[in-house]
């Protein structure tokens, strides 16, 4: 294969991506809910909240996992922040520019591979980036008048912490899980099945 044919996206890349985008998006619509209604569980330290936030992370990794092209990561972070904003997300259309840098923190861990890797450290470094986007974004537009050490500073690393654990690693389990399916075999995601 050419570096064009491995980088070219094919029409069922497209397809694939934007089906997984628009799941996750209803998915960030639903999560958004879930926020709202566990801050009460979260009182006895607020900052530990953000021990659930990866879930808002995973389409980018998956998307990465599963198309293995440049843009991956960042169309499907993006485009599922945009549905969700379009779902009527309580962030407003802030959430769409917050998309998209998380997408490409997710991109930027594929890239340092040199999308070559798609392996379990590849997913957790996309994960970890993507956290390290979302936790700076939030920092800016939402935490900044808050305490340093006792708040900002435990949102920071729980945040990145739970990108890591649950959009890397969660993302690579679950294609992991799909590829076993047979649904990925159009993909090299689902072709890595076939070689265990």
């Amino acid at each position: 294969m050419t570096t064009t044919d491995t980088t070219r996206w094919r029409t069922i890349d497209i397809v694939v991506a934007s089906v997984l985008a628009v799941a996750f998006g209803v998915i960030f619509w639903a999560w958004n809910f879930v926020w709202a209604a566990t801050e009460g569980a979260f009182a006895f330290f607020p900052p530990a909240q953000s021990v659930i936030y990866g879930i808002w992370l995973l389409p980018g990794v998956l998307g990465g996992l599963v198309i293995r092209k440049p843009g991956a990561a960042f169309y499907c972070e993006f485009l599922a922040a945009f549905i969700s904003v379009l779902l009527g997300s309580q962030w407003g259309a802030v959430a769409i520019l917050q998309g998209a840098f998380q997408g490409l923190g997710a991109e930027l861990g594929f890239a340092a591979f040199r999308y070559r890797s798609f392996r379990l450290p590849a997913a957790l470094l996309s994960g970890a980036l993507a956290g390290l986007a979302a936790a700076i974004f939030d920092q800016i537009r939402y935490y900044s008048e808050l305490e340093l050490w006792s708040a900002r500073v435990p949102i920071f690393v729980i945040t990145v912490l739970s990108a890591t654990v649950i959009a890397g690693a969660g993302a690579w389990y679950l294609t992991r899980a799909l590829a076993g399916t047979g649904v990925l075999d159009r993909f090299p995601a689902g072709r890595d099945r076939a070689l265990i």
